[in-house]
C-alpha cells in the first residue's frame, strides 16, 4: 500500500522538510527485523536535567554513592535501590497487555558487591526474586532472567545494589530486555509547536543526543504552526544535521494541537508500507526523558493487540510530583481528568502516603479512559479503523479520540515509568479564551460517546453559569454561552478547524475587563495600598442555602466588602460574591484580575444563558445526530488534507 492511505487515497506529494525547499518526501515506513533482544527499558541513575532529583531514578539508602546517567558506583558499605519511579519495571502492565512472561536484566559490573532483583505486589510488599554476590569483576556482563507471572493485579520489578565493608561496585549499562517480535514496528515522533521555538529545539536536541539508544525511532515530524519558527534558531541547523533524514520539519497553518498532532498521523499514513506502525505524540514544551521512547515503543511492539500507549505527566514546576496515575472523563457532566480509582494524584513520588505511610508507588494496575497528548503513542491500526482526530483546534481532542478508539476495541494504557515533565495544570487560569474550546469540545464529545442526558448536562452548565455570575466572571459566562451556541450550530462549526472561533472568542472576551491580567502594583483605578487581603471562610456546610442567600444579595445589590484582595485558592463563588470589587490573584501567580459587580451585565447574561440552555434541552438530541452523521467526514483524511491546504 505504498503511496496510498488505508482508504486508498493518494499520499501527500509534498512536505517542507528540514526547513528546506518544498520537495517530495521519500520517507517510507516499513517493519524491520529485530537486531537481537529488544530493550524495554534502560536502567538510568540520573535524569535529563539538573532540576530533576536523582532519587526519581535510584535511591541511596546507605553510604557513599556516585550516580551517573548510565551507571552507578557504590563505595564500601553502601546500598542503592531501584524501587523508584523511573527505576521500576512495570511488570503488571507487561503481564496484562503482552505475551511476554520473562524479562532479562542485563548489566556490566566492575568490582564486588551484591545485585538483587526485587518485586512488589499489589499492596506494595517487597520480595526478593534473586540475589547474586559478585567478586573481582572487571567489566563483566551479568544477567538475570526473571519471570513475570505474579503481577496481574499489580506490582513491579527493580534492581537493588549493595556493598559490604571493603567492597567497591560499579554497575553500568543496565538494560531490561525481552524477546523481540518477528518484526519491529516503525515509529515516528510528532511534535506540535506554536511559537515555542526554544522549547521545541531543546526536545529535538534531547532526542538527537540519545539517538543511538532510540533504535525503534524511525522519524521525527515537527509541525510548526507559529510565526516564531524553530528553524530560525541558531541550533536548528546542527540538530537537523544530527538527526539527518529522520527529521521532517513542516510548516502549516495554525490548526491548534489537534492539527499539529494529526499531521504526524497524516504523514505516516501516506508513507507506510504496513499498518503496523506507531505515531508518538509529544508536546513541544515538555522536559523530555528520552527513555520514554524506548519504553513506550517496546510495550507497543509486544502488546497482544494494538493499544494506545500513554505516557504519564510529571509536574515541571515540581518535578517530583506525578500529575495522575491514570484518568478518565465523566462525559455527561463534562469533567475531564478524573483520577481512576486507586490512582495517585498530584503525588510526591519521593514521599509517602499520608494514610498508609507507604512510599507513593503506583502498585495497583489501572485501566485508563484516555491519555493526554503530552506523550501518547497511537498504532496505525487505530487510524485505519476509526480515522483521524476531530478538528477541535485543541482541548478534548485526546479524550474524544481515545473514547472513539475504545468503542472500536482499542483501549488506552497509561504506562507507569514512561513520563515527561509538563507545566503544572493548576498554575493555568481557568478564565482564559481556551475555556471556550474546553466547553464546546466537551459537549461534542459527550454527544458522540455518552448517553447525552440533556437534563443532567443542562443542570451542570446552569450551575456553572450561576457560579460564574456570582463570582463576577462575566467574560467567562459569555464564553460558556458562546460554546453552547456554537455546539448547537452543528458540525459546520468545525469546518475551518477552529480558526475563526479562536479569533471570535478572543474578541468577545476583550469586552470584559476582568479577563485582563494586571501587575499587582498597577491595577487601573485602584491604589495598591488600598488592596488588603480578605480571606475566605471555610467551605459552607449548607451550600444550597448559601447559594440562595448569595443570589438574593446579588439581586438586591447588597455586598459585605467594597474592595479586597482574594488569593487564587480562595476565589470561591461564595466568597467573591461578598465583594463589590475583588482583586483576584491569577492562577499563574504573575498578576491579578479585577472583578467588579455589574448588575446589568449579570441580568443580561443570566437571561441569555437560560435561553441558550433551553435551546440545548430542546434541540440537543437532533444536533447530536448531526455530529454522529458527520463524524466519518470530519475525521477523514480528505478533510485534513483540505485543512492543511495540500
Amino acid at each position: 500500500m505504498a503511496g496510498k492511505t488505508a482508504a486508498g487515497q493518494p499520499a501527500p506529494a509534498k512536505a517542507q522538510t528540514n526547513g528546506a525547499q518544498v520537495k517530495e518526501d521519500q520517507t517510507t515506513f516499513a517493519e524491520h527485523a529485530p537486531q537481537g533482544r529488544l530493550t524495554a527499558q534502560r536502567g538510568l541513575y540520573t535524569g535529563p536535567s539538573p532540576i530533576v532529583s536523582k532519587d526519581l531514578y535510584s535511591e541511596v539508602l546507605e553510604g557513599v554513592v556516585n550516580r551517573g546517567r548510565d551507571g552507578v558506583t557504590l563505595e564500601p558499605s553502601a546500598r542503592v535501590s531501584g524501587n523508584t519511579y523511573f527505576g521500576r519495571f512495570p511488570a503488571s502492565y507487561w503481564q496484562r497487555w503482552t505475551k511476554v512472561r520473562q524479562v532479562r536484566v542485563e548489566a556490566v559490573v566492575t568490582g564486588g558487591g551484591q545485585l538483587a532483583i526485587r518485586a512488589s505486589d499489589v499492596e506494595g510488599e517487597a520480595r526478593t526474586i534473586e540475589a547474586r554476590e559478585i567478586e573481582g569483576a572487571e567489566q563483566t556482563p551479568v544477567a538475570f532472567d526473571v519471570r513475570m507471572d505474579k503481577f496481574f493485579d499489580g506490582g513491579a520489578l527493580w534492581l537493588d545494589l549493595e556493598t559490604r565493608p571493603g567492597q567497591r561496585l560499579t554497575v553500568e549499562r543496565v538494560r531490561w530486555t525481552v524477546e523481540p517480535p518477528e518484526k519491529i514496528r516503525p515509529t515516528a515522533v510528532t511534535i506540535c509547536t506554536m511559537n515555542r521555538a526554544d522549547d521545541c529545539l531543546k526536545n529535538l536536541q534531547a532526542l538527537a543526543g540519545d539517538l543511538q539508544s532510540l533504535d525503534t525511532l524511525d522519524a521525527i515530524y515537527v509541525a510548526d504552526q507559529g510565526t516564531d519558527r524553530v528553524d530560525s534558531r541558531e541550533g536548528f541547523a546542527q540538530v537537523a544535521a544530527d538527526l539527518g533524514d529522520k527529521l521532517h520539519y513542516i510548516t502549516q497553518p495554525n490548526l491548534g494541537g489537534a492539527g499539529g498532532f494529526t499531521r504526524g498521523l497524516y504523514e505516516v499514513a501516506g508513507h507506510t508500507e504496513t499498518e503496523h506502525a506507531n505515531v508518538l505524540f509529544m508536546d513541544d514544551d515538555v522536559l523530555l526523558e528520552p527513555d520514554l521512547v524506548v519504553r513506550m515503543t517496546a510495550f507497543s511492539n509486544l502488546a497482544v493487540n494494538p493499544v494506545i500507549v500513554g505516557g504519564q505527566m510529571l509536574n515541571l514546576l515540581h518535578p517530583h510530583q506525578l500529575h495522575v496515575g491514570a484518568e478518565y472523563a465523566r462525559l455527561n457532566t463534562l469533567e475531564p481528568g478524573v483520577p481512576v480509582e486507586h490512582s495517585l494524584q498530584t503525588a510526591d513520588l519521593l514521599g509517602v502516603d499520608e494514610e498508609t505511610g507507604k512510599p507513593n508507588r503506583q502498585e495497583r494496575r489501572l485501566d485508563a479512559g484516555y491519555n493526554g497528548w503530552w506523550s501518547c503513542l497511537i498504532p496505525y491500526e487505530v487510524v485505519k479503523a476509526i480515522g483521524y482526530p476531530l478538528p477541535f483546534f485543541f482541548q478534548w481532542d485526546d479524550a474524544e479520540y481515545s473514547y472513539r478508539a475504545r468503542a472500536h476495541g482499542f483501549p488506552t494504557v497509561t504506562l507507569p515509568g514512561a513520563g515527561v515533565w509538563h507545566a503544572d495544570f493548576h498554575w493555568k487560569d481557568w478564565d482564559e479564551w481556551h475555556r471556550y474550546f474546553n466547553l464546546r469540545n466537551s459537549i461534542i464529545t459527550a454527544a458522540l460517546h455518552s448517553d447525552f442526558n440533556l437534563n443532567v448536562l443542562c443542570r451542570t452548565l446552569m450551575a456553572q453559569v450561576v457560579r460564574y455570575l456570582l463570582g463576577m466572571q462575566y467574560g467567562l459566562t459569555h464564553t460558556l454561552i458562546k460554546a453552547v451556541e456554537d455546539f448547537l450550530e452543528g458540525p459546520s462549526i468545525l469546518e475551518d478547524g477552529g480558526v475563526a472561533a479562536m479569533q471570535e472568542i478572543r474578541a468577545i472576551r476583550a469586552q470584559y475587563p476582568e479577563t485582563k491580567r494586571h501587575d499587582a502594583t498597577e491595577v487601573p483605578g485602584i491604589a495598591s495600598n488600598d488592596i488588603g487581603i480578605i480571606n475566605a471562610a471555610p467551605r459552607p456546610a449548607l451550600q444550597r442555602l448559601i447559594l440562595v442567600k448569595r443570589i438574593v444579595d446579588r439581586l438586591r445589590g447588597h455586598s459585605r466588602f467594597a474592595l479586597g484582595s482574594v488569593p487564587t485558592d480562595e476565589a470561591h463563588w461564595w466568597h467573591v460574591a461578598l465583594f463589590d470589587t475583588a482583586v483576584v490573584t491569577d492562577a499563574s501567580q504573575e498578576g491579578v484580575r479585577v472583578r467588579k459587580y455589574d448588575r446589568d451585565r449579570m441580568f443580561e447574561l443570566g437571561k441569555r444563558a437560560v435561553k441558550t440552555l433551553n435551546r440545548l434541552r430542546k434541540e440537543g438530541q437532533a444536533v447530536q445526530e448531526q455530529y454522529k452523521r458527520a463524524l466519518p467526514q470530519l475525521a477523514s483524511r480528505e478533510n485534513w488534507k483540505r485543512l492543511y491546504r495540500l
